[in-house]
């Protein structure tokens, strides 16, 4: 993807003189510190009204995997990064939540594998804080989920190991807690053929076998989950590997589905490469209920070190996504 830099789009009040004060457009995506923020395939915690970014690490060499079908470019598996903020704009780097180990392939935090895509929730009853990510091989032939746990929302986390939930693979993915306290894990499966929703137990640690088949032959990935007004909302990517395509969103009343595809939420210039962007979350802005952010990596397939990020604000607006550039 040709763009690298950081276009990082805050509007906290979503008007025009909110938007012209609060717009960072170019230039780099840096911590409190000065530092470039290396926090990929995010996902957000609001908690104790703090917000903790969580990220992939990329850093090193990009390589090719040989012998795939598609181009699957790959950096060493950094662990995950956290940051914190209490207003969106400025992030204190915590350091590493999870740590990677090198030199153990059959360890599934080795750097040789891949740590993709991990979102954090809060567990009231167990006062636990609850991280999943995709957890895989670099061929995607492993599929798995992996699973940490930490008493702090900044970490250190410990890892649990990995799972297949209901010995189905799990790829892209992303957690959502709703409500009522429970928590769903939505993800590509079936060779990126379908996407699961699948409730979890109640200290989150566990799929259960209640799921559903949604998207089926759509292949879609790079799922972001939502909900407003009592609807839930499920923006996708195409899978065109490391190169952008035209996201689209899904509704449905209940999580569990029917789920009815709605089309492309994004409108304006490149929409139909989701502004060169792959979306990765969906942040709700506390105390702001149709208020949203887009999150999404523009990646840099030759040097994923170099990739950047794409957040946008948008509103629900008589139940329908429009994504603005």
């Amino acid at each position: 993807m040709k763009y690298t830099a950081l276009i990082l789009i805050l509007s906290m009040f979503f008007n025009n003189e909110a938007r012209s004060q609060n717009m960072i457009s170019g230039g780099d995506f840096k911590d409190t510190d000065g530092n470039q923020i290396n926090a990929h395939g995010a996902g957000v915690l609001y908690y104790n009204e703090v917000y903790y970014l969580f990220g992939e690490i990329k850093k090193g060499k990009t390589w090719l995997v040989p012998g795939q079908s598609w181009e699957d470019y790959r950096v060493p598996a950094g662990g995950v990064s956290c940051y914190s903020s209490t207003d969106l704009k400025h992030w204190k780097n915590l350091g590493t939540a999870l740590r990677s180990v090198t030199g153990d392939q059959s360890n599934d935090l080795d750097t040789g594998r891949v740590i993709e895509r991990p979102k954090v929730l809060y567990n009231e009853k167990t006062k636990k804080f609850v991280m999943w990510f995709h957890n895989d091989r670099n061929d995607y032939q492993d599929s798995k989920a992996g699973i940490a746990v930490s008493d702090a929302p900044g970490g250190p986390y410990t890892y649990l190991g990995s799972i297949k939930p209901n010995n189905q693979m799990l790829r892209d993915m992303t957690l959502f807690k709703d409500t009522d306290g429970k928590a769903y894990v939505a993800y590509s499966s079936e060779g990126n053929n379908t996407m699961h929703v699948c409730q979890l137990t109640d200290d989150y640690l566990k799929p259960t076998e209640h799921y559903t088949r949604i998207l089926i032959d759509r292949n879609r990935e790079s799922p972001a989950l939502f909900k407003n007004n009592g609807k839930y909302f499920l923006i996708t990517s195409g899978c065109s590997g490391w190169s952008p395509n035209a996201a689209s969103y899904a509704t449905a009343d209940s999580i569990m589905g029917p789920w009815t595809e709605i089309g492309n939420p994004c409108s304006g210039a490149n929409a139909e490469q989701t502004f060169f962007a792959q979306g990765n979350y969906v942040l709700p802005i506390n105390g702001k209920p149709s208020n949203f952010i887009f999150m999404g990596d523009l990646w840099n397939k030759l040097d994923l070190e170099k990739s950047g990020y794409l957040w946008i604000p948008f509103e629900v607006i008589n139940g329908e996504v429009k994504i603005i550039n």
